[in-house]
């Protein structure tokens, strides 16, 4: 054991004076520009060193300044996105007014060709129940609104008012499963009845079994019903379908888009005459 450690200590101590032996050669012997070599050694892995530390650094200062850069390049885009969303915002606004005075000019428009008594109503509620289609319209008995007064738009036929409170009614649309309505197939001049089914078309029944139906055909109210006057638009016939034996199912497509209204006329009083003074319009 002892003679073990004397070799690895003879062996260490001759590690020593080998390298100490080297470092003096080496500053005795110059290099071939005149520096000592061991000056010319150390020098160089300095050098080296510090190279190797300065591509660290400026790799590192270069990720920091992308980071930075990409950190304001981000915030600029997210402002960007507030301002554009801004704007397209304020475009829908500006398309929403401008659709809204369009049905205004409509509805003005069609005031001045009736000789009824109406009053304007804007839509605040559509129907809350498949089974029973209605809209909601902010005018009321306060205004003059009773059960049973037909409401249309310029485009024809809207429904007819159910209930009326104090301050708002609810309107019974044409195509509701329970609607009905005195019909006239314009080109033909006949009579029949049009029902509401309840899947936003109407159908014409009970019409005469020679008559000529075709698709295109506009159909009218005929004014027997008590509710619709005569004449307003109900819509077109869009197809004819077989019924059982010999029956025909003619379906109409409604002309007013109930999704998209906004406002209606109330006809207050159908009698003939020019338009009262205290008619209102929707505000």
């Amino acid at each position: 054991m002892v003679l073990s450690d004397t070799r690895h200590r003879t062996r260490h101590l001759f590690v020593a004076v080998m390298v100490g032996h080297i470092l003096l050669i080496s500053t005795q012997v110059n290099s071939r520009s005149g520096v000592p070599l061991l000056q010319a050694v150390l020098v160089t892995g300095l050098a080296e060193t510090q190279r190797a530390a300065w591509a660290v650094v400026g790799g590192v200062r270069s990720v920091w300044d992308n980071y930075v850069a990409l950190r304001q390049v981000h915030a600029d885009n997210q402002r960007l996105q507030r301002e554009l969303d801004a704007v397209r915002v304020q475009l829908q606004r500006e398309r929403a007014a401008a659709g809204t005075s369009d049905q205004f000019r409509q509805l003005l428009d069609l005031r001045a060709r009736l000789s009824w008594k109406t009053t304007g109503a804007e839509v605040i509620a559509g129907s809350v129940t498949p089974q029973f289609q209605s809209i909601m319209i902010d005018k009321g008995a306060d205004d003059g609104v009773r059960r049973d007064m037909a409401v249309i738009a310029p485009a024809g036929v809207v429904g007819r008012v159910v209930v009326a409170s104090r301050r708002a009614s609810s309107v019974q649309l044409i195509v509701d499963r329970a609607a009905s309505a005195s019909a006239l197939v314009e080109r033909l001049r006949v009579q029949g009845i049009v029902l509401g089914h309840g899947d936003g078309t109407l159908r014409l029944e009970y019409l005469p079994v020679i008559a000529n139906v075709q698709a295109g055909d506009l159909v009218v109210t005929a004014g027997l019903d008590g509710v619709y006057p005569k004449g307003l638009v109900l819509g077109h016939v869009d197809r004819i379908e077989r019924g059982s034996g010999s029956s025909r199912v003619v379906i109409i497509k409604p002309a007013i888009a109930f999704g998209n209204l906004e406002s209606v006329l109330i006809v207050l009083n159908a009698a003939s005459g020019p338009p009262q003074a205290e008619d209102q319009v929707p505000k």
